[in-house]
């Protein structure tokens, strides 16, 4: 969480109000971050284009799914999480993988 406290919010500036969004809970944006937070360990040490691919591949990306009005965090408030739906459906089939129902 230090990651996300220390270096990605203050760096990532937007406007939330009325959104309700909070970095907290949400099983998709606490992997989102855990993938930002690998990434950006991995590429920060690279001395010539790491930084930029760190934004343009990973930052970019998750960071717009993660600050969108319907993403992960949809719904949640400073103080609380709200779940917003279900899980997606899978029902097994007979050779063992998952599939959507």
């Amino acid at each position: 969480m230090t990651f996300v406290t220390s270096y990605l919010t203050p760096m990532y500036r937007r406007s939330v109000s009325g959104r309700g969004h909070h970095v907290v809970e949400p099983a998709e944006g606490i992997a989102r971050l855990e993938a930002l937070w690998r990434a950006w360990e991995f590429l920060r040490l690279d001395p010539h284009t790491g930084m930029s691919v760190w934004f343009r591949d990973h930052a970019d990306h998750h960071m717009s799914v993660l600050l969108n009005a319907d993403g992960p965090f949809k719904g949640c408030k400073p103080t609380a999480h709200a779940e917003r739906l279900e899980q997606l459906p899978t029902t097994p089939p007979a050779d063992g993988r998952a599939t959507l129902r």
